[in-house]
């Protein structure tokens, strides 16, 4: 190795990491990350995934040559336990930064995502939100949406009336706001403007008649073809369509496919949420629906472990070992 590689790298646990930073924080660095892309100082890497009977291994990434890192998260799901690290290199001596233990950040930065399209198209002063789907990630949506649109009631709904009722007295536990139970999707969306879908629902269940004129939507659980949860009938009444990534949603998303694929729609008139934060254009008064499908990004994952990292290395924070080496192989 180069006499001036680095001697060390930073491993990073989860403790490190719900201490460096909050999910406020994450969607700060994610905005800044977005600029970034749309400024062509940072590009995504396509996700890669190989599957198994019962699992699968997994790597997202990006680069962000713009701020001299570039990395990628790796994990394996086998039933629905996994253990994702974030590795994290230098762009410019492609040498190792740090590892990072990315279960927290992986939660945090989904959430992010949502805030951060609900900041740019929910309406301002939206306060009433509607959430479909109580499993593991719900209760960070709301604490995404509740982070830019802080709100006055949530309405739950989930097919099994006992995780329905645990949700919201989770919610009522940890947040100041009312919180109610629908006793249907229909019901429990209304009227409400911010709607989000977080299920394994293998068809759609949001259909245009049960959702409100003005509402926002965000579409996160369907993230393979397999899964569906937003009907074909509500892309029509979508003023804009944002997405994470679009090469990914045109790959994955059926809900998407089947509109701008089989259907009337124009796949040029989806808009990445790059360029939404970059123009800093909040929702203009008088739009129908708008909707935010997202795939998961690596972008998302190095944005947020970019900004750990360096709240690390201000405050000290992780614990260093020797950076890998060099050896010569046995060509024998």
């Amino acid at each position: 190795m180069a006499d001036d590689a680095p001697k060390t790298f930073l491993w990073l646990t989860e403790a490190d990491v719900v201490s460096l930073i909050n999910l406020s924080g994450v969607i700060e660095a994610l905005e800044d990350g977005l600029r970034m892309e749309a400024e062509g100082k940072a590009q995504n890497l396509h996700k890669g995934q190989s599957v198994w009977q019962g699992g699968s291994l997994n790597i997202t990434g990006a680069q962000f040559t713009g701020a001299g890192y570039a990395g990628a998260k790796v994990w394996s799901n086998v039933g629905g336990k996994s253990a994702p690290l974030v590795l994290l290199h230098g762009s410019d001596d492609g040498q190792l930064k740090a590892i990072i233990e990315a279960v927290a950040l992986g939660q945090m930065r989904t959430a992010a995502l949502a805030a951060v399209a609900t900041r740019w198209l929910a309406a301002v002063g939206a306060d009433d939100m509607a959430i479909v789907g109580t499993g593991k990630q719900a209760i960070t949506q709301v604490a995404a949406v509740h982070a830019v649109r802080p709100l006055k009631r949530l309405r739950v709904f989930s097919p099994t009336p006992e995780n329905r009722a645990q949700f919201a007295a989770a919610v009522r536990d940890k947040f100041g706001f009312e919180v109610t139970e629908g006793a249907s999707v229909e019901d429990t969306v209304g009227d409400a403007p911010i709607i989000t879908t977080i299920t394994r629902a293998k068809e759609p269940f949001l259909f245009s008649a049960m959702v409100a004129r003005g509402s926002h939507i965000n579409a996160a659980g369907a993230i393979i073809p397999a899964f569906a949860e937003i009907a074909e009938d509500i892309l029509p009444r979508c003023d804009r369509v944002v997405v994470d990534n679009l090469d990914q949603c045109r790959e994955m998303s059926r809900e998407l496919q089947a509109f701008y694929d089989g259907g009337p729609g124009d796949w040029n008139d989806v808009r990445p949420l790059s360029e939404l934060v970059a123009a800093g254009q909040t929702r203009p008064a008088g739009l129908d629906l708008t909707l935010f499908k997202w795939m998961g990004v690596g972008l998302a994952d190095l944005a947020a472990g970019i900004e750990i990292f360096k709240r690390a290395q201000e405050k000290g924070a992780g614990t260093t070992y020797p950076h890998p080496g060099r050896a010569t192989p046995d060509l024998g």
